[in-house]
């Protein structure tokens, strides 16, 4: 029966293509719209490590001026000192930890055919790794003593791969950066977390670094900071080191906790180590140390803008008024089939059989709208991608999920489209529209 009704629902289209034609692209219309923006919003609010996601936390110390929070009401600085960064790695409190900071730095390609150029860096600990799972193509990240000795060692994407060495496996193989010749470990197969949630300071929807190296090279090397800096006083003295042992916040920290426990035991660390601290002159604020998990992390920083969500609003209001247009075409459709309801009426079709008629010819319209939107939408997101460049290209992917979205949405779009003109149609009386 199913099979017939949706015969009679094809034909009934084919039999007034302009009603029919506008109808769809009434339905896809508001499907590309609503779901466009929903994609973009989907990606930014989504678990960028699931698996892990609970076990991972974000530190943040409260060291910053006595006279006034960093952030209202009483929010910590979201990033932490050198000085607490090494003290934090060097206790050791958590399974994994890593410190990590972004910079940059000019590479010398060993090919005397390819000119320097800047890449950008992620100053991390070993820990790193293993703390987010990133998947390896050559070899691994480096070992614990690498730290220890700051070894000249690093690990490249495999973009980077592919620029220097042509994609071949390059461990081993030596790098020249900020002007020292560092032995690659490893190649990291493609990894780009959507979003960057491990360092939103420097653009939580930018690509992952072109290279990976040891965090103590920022002092060695004395390299420039990368994302945001913040200093609530001036560097006591003049100089590189005087800033890295400055109050000033330009780095991030991450550690894992498998358990609760491990969670409540290392806060109570945290509040041990800042009351430590308190001793020496610093931390002049009540503790306020704070813990968050990734998805809490991205909500305390509010990676999904107030404006994206304005945005999906509004997308789904234009679906509204694209269904309000969409039940008055039906309306008009199946007032035109009043006499053809009428006799079926008369040969005994019950007013169930015309509802699910009609209302299997309504999901058909929301089908053929739906695929119909769904190449609208990558019309659209591709020229969102071009309109905003790097910022969205990790962005504007339609994956499964919302595929299956998209068409759920215009079959149930329609189905709620088609709700009032077919009632209206089961309304009909057989004896008003047949003559002798």
């Amino acid at each position: 029966m199913l099979s017939y009704y949706s015969q009679l629902g094809l034909r009934s289209l084919r039999r007034s293509p302009l009603l029919s034609s506008l109808m769809i692209l009434a339905i896809a219309l508001g499907i590309s719209a609503s779901v466009s923006v929903a994609t973009v919003n989907h990606l930014m609010s989504s678990n960028p490590i699931p698996h892990k996601s609970e076990q991972l936390y974000y530190v943040q110390l409260d060291s910053w001026s006595p006279f006034e929070p960093a952030r209202e009401p009483n929010e910590p600085p979201d990033q932490i000192t050198w000085t607490d960064a090494l003290n934090l790695m060097e206790a050791s409190a958590g399974l994994r930890q890593s410190a990590m900071a972004s910079s940059g730095a000019v590479l010398e390609p060993s090919d005397p055919d390819q000119n320097p150029f800047m890449v950008s860096l992620r100053l991390n600990f070993s820990d790193f790794f293993a703390l987010f799972d990133t998947p390896f193509l050559y070899g691994s990240g480096w070992q614990r003593e690498d730290d220890e000795q700051r070894a000249y060692v690093a690990v490249i994407t495999r973009a980077m791969n592919d620029r220097l060495f042509g994609g071949e496996n390059s461990v081993g193989e030596t790098i020249t950066l900020a002007g020292k010749p560092f032995r690659v470990v490893g190649v990291l197969d493609t990894w780009q977390p959507v979003p960057k949630f491990y360092d939103v300071t420097v653009g939580a929807f930018n690509t992952a670094e072109d290279v990976f190296i040891p965090f103590y090279m920022k002092q060695q090397l004395e390299l420039s900071n990368g994302g945001n800096t913040n200093c609530w006083k001036s560097p006591d003295g003049e100089g590189f080191e005087a800033f890295l042992n400055s109050e000033c916040v330009n780095y991030q920290f991450w550690v894992e906790l498998p358990t609760e426990g491990d969670k409540a035991a290392y806060i109570n660390f945290l509040n041990s180590y800042v009351e430590q601290q308190k001793q020496l002159g610093r931390f002049e604020r009540p503790l306020n140390n704070r813990l968050s998990n990734v998805m809490q992390w991205l909500e305390n920083e509010e990676v999904v803008a107030d404006d994206a969500q304005i945005m999906l609003y509004m997308a789904f209001m234009f679906l509204f008024v694209c269904l309000v247009n969409t039940v008055g075409l039906l309306l008009a459709k199946f007032a035109g089939k009043t006499p053809e309801i009428a006799l079926r009426r008369a040969v005994g079709a019950s007013r169930k059989d015309i509802f699910i008629q009609h209302m299997i010819e309504s999901a058909c319209i929301g089908i053929l709208g739906g695929l119909l939107g769904l190449l609208m939408t990558l019309g659209g997101l591709e020229a969102i991608k071009q309109l905003y460049g790097d910022y969205m290209q990790n962005l504007v992917k339609l994956d499964l999920t919302m595929i299956a979205f998209a068409i759920i949405l215009s079959l149930l779009s329609s189905l709620l489209a088609g709700l009032y003109p077919t009632w209206r149609a089961c309304a009909v009386q057989p004896a008003s529209q047949l003559k002798l």
